[in-house]
């Protein structure tokens, strides 16, 4: 099934996207990237998804590029069955080395589940993998913000401290899309410099970018960027 999938793969190739994601993505370079667009490889998950044999892919970890590792992440999407599909990305989430393979994996069928993702999130957040982790507030950010949202969220992930970047990064997108999507409930932890220096005026600038932020408060959020 690798060998099957590979060659689809190559077959789907373009080389000069290839060699622009690869100035992309930390820690991988041309040789172990193929270049298969995005729209191809949800087109290509969607019909691995339905194959009885997709289960020899999944399984067959670590994969050797990146492409593969996008396509797996789109394919656990693709999964209707909740608790089969969790399974799935708790097997996957080890071998995830990328922030563009973490954003990828969002799973359709979480939505149906918020008690039960909850739980799974919160053990997601307290893990010392950088992808993990920063899974675990993406999957919060996707989920919690809008009917489902609640104050003790954002305290959640306030209290994250990480040297890793790509975690940092994450917790400043959180805040920033709390800020346009539960503006009064969030800000305050932007007032109180609730968060470290470098992830405040990040969150605030992120912020700032967003279409879904008033002028007004875009002008008092660059007041309270921490110099």
């Amino acid at each position: 099934m690798r060998e099957k999938i590979r060659e689809k793969l190559f077959e789907l190739q373009d080389e000069k996207y290839r060699d622009f994601q690869a100035k992309l993505i930390p820690g991988y370079d041309a040789e172990t990237m193929i270049g298969v667009r995005t729209p191809e490889l949800k087109k290509l998950a969607k019909e691995l998804s339905k194959d009885a044999k997709i289960e020899s892919f999944l399984s067959d970890l670590p994969h050797k590029f990146f492409d593969e590792n996008q396509l797996h992440a789109f394919i656990i999407s693709e999964y209707k069955d909740f608790e089969k599909c969790l399974e799935k990305v708790n097997q996957f989430l080890p071998y995830v080395d990328n922030w563009a393979t973490c954003d990828q994996l969002s799973p359709k069928v979480f939505r149906k589940y918020p008690a039960e993702l909850l739980d799974q999130i919160k053990k997601w957040m307290a893990s010392d993998e950088t992808y993990t982790k920063r899974f675990g507030i993406g999957m919060l950010m996707q989920y919690f913000l809008d009917e489902k949202f609640k104050p003790e969220y954002p305290e959640m992930v306030a209290k994250e401290r990480s040297e890793e970047y790509y975690v940092n990064m994450m917790i400043a997108w959180y805040f920033a899309t709390a800020l346009a999507k539960q503006y009064d409930a969030v800000l305050p932890f932007i007032e109180e410099h609730r968060l470290d220096k470098w992830t405040n005026n990040k969150a605030i600038q992120k912020a700032v970018e967003s279409y879904r932020i008033t002028d007004e408060q875009k002008a008092y959020l660059k007041t309270l960027k921490i110099k």
